[in-house]
């Protein structure tokens, strides 16, 4: 029954970033927004096992969520032979782009401060 609780709380999340999204005339998709709504949402103890109850049973079924890309690939086999090396060329320089900036935050955000910063000295 939790997971129909959470599977309602995700739906109604996302429904309400919709109606906000449209209403407000943000610049971002609904989903989005909804996605925002379920982070202040996730403060609460009762959405938090809720939700996670039907993140559980997303994750078990989660190779079931992947058939509908698969056959879409299928569908689309043409446009792969046209576009593949491009397609790979893209992704893998954007997945390097994204660890080297990824790493580079890393490692701004772990440097450790300057002595006496630390102390609340201003400097």
């Amino acid at each position: 029954m939790r997971t129909l609780e959470g599977f309602a709380l995700l739906l109604l999340c996302q429904s309400a970033g919709e109606l906000l999204s449209r209403a407000l005339h943000l610049p971002f998709p609904g989903p989005v927004v909804g996605l925002l709504l379920l982070l202040l949402a996730l403060n609460w103890r009762a959405v938090q096992h809720r939700v996670g109850a039907v993140a559980e049973f997303l994750l078990a079924h989660l190779s079931l969520l992947f058939v509908p890309v698969g056959v879409g690939v299928m569908t689309h086999l043409d446009l792969l032979r046209q576009y593949g090396p491009r397609l790979l060329v893209v992704l893998v320089v954007s997945t390097w782009v994204a660890l080297a900036v990824t790493a580079a935050l890393l490692r701004a955000l772990l440097r450790e401060p300057p002595a006496g910063a630390a102390d609340g000295e201003a400097r």
